[in-house]
């Protein structure tokens, strides 16, 4: 999850590497750290921290030097601290890291009975001292290759070399790693976004290769050391100068811009004239795909999760859901009739990546569902679902989490009308619907309601509960996900009818509990769930659509209403005051909402 960039130039570069550093932070902001060569030395300057601190402590020295490497650090191995802090140098070699070296502690004995000394707690520290160690009998390249194969885990790596000060080595196992062009220089960088600010040519390191990178050229190899060709990206300029504008954070910004994001993503995706959702080039025949499984983590494993529910309402398919982390680990039976589909709104995150590199291996059916088209997911997967609602910088999911709902529904809707399990006349009416989203939502965020106000009781509770039947389920986790998330309040999201059966022993006098009730088939249910809760002194905050039919209770709490819509898009309106309500409580208990402690937003690490 950490940020890596490295840029070698015929000028100096600390401030533009400290310039996309700041672009990185969204991958880990624990401690940051730049290391330049000058007049024959490597100048390290690290801190615990923000990248301000970072530019803060740059700022009192004269940090010179035309090839550099800098990184943020989301911390694995050893605490946030500045002897922690990447690059992790010695007098000759300094290394930035992101991944995990899982066999560290065994290379780190082997190097220690060589006489290595070590400084910090990280994993990293030892590809510093393997290195230097191959360096003492081997040339460049073969050491290179010497200590990647020693490595277990996972990494992307940037080096530079005392010895060698015009270069810049790049190397990536798992973690992603692009490269970019420019005139009289080049860059190194976690992802395109760190590099669109200098340049729109990338290209990517496939998983094994190794690069050597100087100002004017870039020499590619793979894991044997053999010189490879890689194709140049030109990407699109338009996401350059995302800023967060007048709004205070980026969250509130990525909350607002929802309707258009929707908008855009079904503009994209359907023919409003020919009452027709296009998906150009699907590879397989509708006879082909006799069942799902949609797999995903965090955020996007409940977009999962309400994806389940609409391929089972509307396709005779076969559907299961699986959690990223735990789907390589298990026995699977893999079926050649199944469409595996990928969920991750970076396209990078590892335990996603892991298995749809596992379901390729087996010749699988791979389709992802990413926001980011150039990353790795979306370059291995057989077909790629992107949601277009541009770059989400606040590190808990807003925007993107519509968008893969939107994306997910738009396939479900699209498979099932392919594979004839609704009419034309049914097909046609909820692309008909489907046209009214993103106005819907728009009022919905629009609407004048009490969250300012209710978010004081939760800023002060210890603890809440989020309950939701249906597609309200999927929608209750990930509604207390965001309260833990970003208020760091103990939320747990619960099946309605599932309290009965154990999390009811929980409720106490005075404890907020969102019950999530649109009026759909499940209603009438969960609000007989709501009055249990109620009568064990709980405060309910109700979320319901509105309709004349009201519901029986003198002793709601509180009560947030949202617009009509058809039963199966009440998710996308529901979503929206939990977004919310996360995010006035984190507010109102003056928490870093962009930046949440001890999460990043592309998690690269397993």
């Amino acid at each position: 999850m950490c940020g890596i960039i490295g840029i070698t130039s015929n000028k100096p570069v600390s401030s533009s590497i400290l310039n996309s550093l700041k672009k990185l932070e969204y991958r880990g902001y624990d401690s940051a750290g730049i290391a330049t060569i000058n007049d024959g030395l490597i100048n390290e300057v690290k801190c615990q921290g923000r990248v301000d601190v970072l530019e803060k402590n740059i700022s009192q020295i004269n940090l010179l030097g035309n090839v550099g490497i800098g990184h943020v650090r989301w911390a694995t191995h050893g605490i946030p601290s500045t002897i922690n802090a990447h690059p992790h140098s010695t007098e000759r070699i300094s290394v930035v890291h992101n991944g995990i070296i899982e066999n560290s502690v065994d290379l780190k004995k082997l190097l220690i009975n060589k006489g290595h000394k070590f400084k910090s707690q990280t994993d990293t520290e030892v590809i510093v001292h393997l290195l230097v160690e191959y360096l003492k009998n081997n040339k460049l390249n073969e050491s290179i290759i010497k200590t990647l194969n020693d490595l277990d885990g996972s990494f992307a790596l940037g080096i530079i070399f005392k010895d060698m000060p015009e270069l810049i080595i790049g190397a990536r196992r798992g973690s992603p790693l692009a490269v970019g062009y420019g005139p009289n220089e080049n860059y190194l960088g976690s992802d395109s976004y760190a590099l669109k600010s200098m340049t729109n040519k990338i290209t990517y390191l496939n998983d094994g290769e190794f690069c050597i990178i100087k100002k004017k050229d870039i020499d590619f190899f793979d894991s044997k050391g053999k010189k490879v060709n890689k194709k140049i990206l030109h990407l699109s300029s338009s996401d350059q100068n995302y800023e967060k504008g007048e709004y205070k954070h980026f969250m509130a910004k990525e909350i607002d811009e929802q309707p258009i994001t929707i908008k855009n993503c079904i503009n994209e995706y359907i023919d409003k004239i020919n009452n027709e959702i296009n998906l150009h080039n699907f590879p397989w025949k509708k006879d082909e795909i006799k069942s799902i499984k949609l797999i995903g983590c965090g955020t996007a494993f409940h977009s999962c999760l309400v994806g389940k529910y609409w391929f089972e309402q509307l396709t005779n398919l076969d559907v299961q859901v699986d959690i990223a982390s735990e789907f390589r680990y298990r026995k699977n039976k893999f079926n050649e009739d199944c469409l595996y589909i990928f969920i991750s709104q970076s396209g990078e995150t590892a335990d996603t990546y892991a298995a749809l590199n596992l379901c390729n291996k087996n010749n699988m059916k791979t389709c992802s569902i990413v926001n980011v088209v150039e990353s790795s997911i979306a370059r291995d997967s057989k077909f790629v679902l992107p949601i277009h609602c541009g770059p989400e910088i606040g590190v808990a999911s807003t925007k993107a989490f519509l968008g893969q709902m939107l994306v997910i529904y738009l396939l479900c809707v699209k498979i099932s009308f392919f594979k004839g399990d609704i009419n034309k006349h049914k097909y046609i009416e909820k692309i008909k619907n489907l046209k009214l989203l993103s106005d819907l939502v728009n009022k919905t965020i629009s609407a004048e309601n009490k969250i300012q106000l209710i978010c004081n009781t939760f800023a002060d509770a210890k603890g809440s509960m989020f309950l939701g039947r249906g597609y309200s389920y999927p929608i209750a986790l990930e509604g207390a996900l965001k309260l833990k998330e970003l208020a760091y309040i103990h939320a747990e999201g619960y099946p309605a009818g599932e309290m009965k059966h154990g999390p009811l022993a929980l409720i106490e006098d005075g404890m907020p509990v969102v019950v999530i009730a649109p009026k759909d088939e499940h209603y009438k249910k969960t609000i007989s769930n709501m009055q249990e809760v109620i009568a064990r002194g709980a405060k309910v905050l109700l979320i319901t659509n509105k309709e004349d039919n009201q519901v029986v209770s003198e002793n709601i709490w509180q009560k947030i209403e949202i617009e009509n819509i058809e039963n199966d898009l009440y998710p996308f309106l529901v979503t929206i005051p939990l977004q919310k309500l996360a995010y006035y409580t984190a507010l109102k208990k003056g928490y870093d909402i962009d930046k949440p402690r001890n999460l990043a937003k592309s998690v690269t690490v397993e």
